[in-house]
């Protein structure tokens, strides 16, 4: 028996063809993997499709596959959108692959569902990927002056300075890091007969 969502991928794949990379449906969810080049008219094409028109974005974000063990496409960056049709009641997954590791550009889709704004300034902000015709792609969540991107596999874990507000100088301030680095290690303190049989 063919579930509603079995269904939907059918119908995508046969209304998009192989501008579908894969079409995978996995614990009750449809992912959707299109390239960048495609990313833009597929989302629209969701949006107005008659039968399932997927008119809210629930969720967008970036993702960096660097040092992922399934990272199958050879691109390190892709950027994954979660979608909500509400006519239909189904959910669906978008990913798409940036192509250019040094430079990640892909096609916002914030003309597509407004509510994309704050979540490609996100991803913007924390993996540098930059959404090409968004309007107002300001850093989001980092200073104005903040170097890098946070969310990078390659991002340094610890720098030389930090962030403050000072109350004397009514301003953010940066300064030496004051915590000294440190190893923790974790201790496991059990009573004496811990897994024995018989003992309780």
């Amino acid at each position: 028996m063919t579930t509603r969502i079995e269904t939907l991928r059918d119908n995508l794949l046969a209304q998009f063809g192989d501008r579908i990379r894969s079409a995978v449906v996995e614990l009750g969810e449809l992912t959707l993997e299109v390239g960048s080049h495609d990313y833009h008219a597929i989302a629209l094409a969701l949006r107005d499709h008659p039968e399932t028109p997927f008119e809210q974005l629930i969720d967008l974000c970036g993702l960096d596959l660097s040092a992922h063990a399934t990272r199958s496409s050879g691109a390190r960056y892709a950027v994954v959108a979660h979608l909500m049709s509400v006519a239909a009641n189904l959910r669906l997954r978008l990913r798409a692959f940036v192509a250019d590791d040094d430079f990640p550009v892909i096609a916002s889709v914030n003309d597509v569902w407004p509510a994309a704004n704050w979540f490609e300034r996100e991803a913007f902000d924390l993996y540098g990927i930059l959404f090409e015709g968004h309007g107002d792609l300001r850093r989001l969540l980092t200073d104005y002056g903040f170097v890098g991107h946070p969310f990078r596999k390659d991002f340094p874990i610890s720098g030389h300075v930090e962030m403050r507000y000072d109350p004397d100088t009514k301003r953010v301030i940066y300064q030496p890091v004051t915590i000294a680095p440190r190893e923790v290690t974790p201790r496991v303190v059990r009573e004496g007969h811990y897994g024995d049989v018989g003992h309780g």
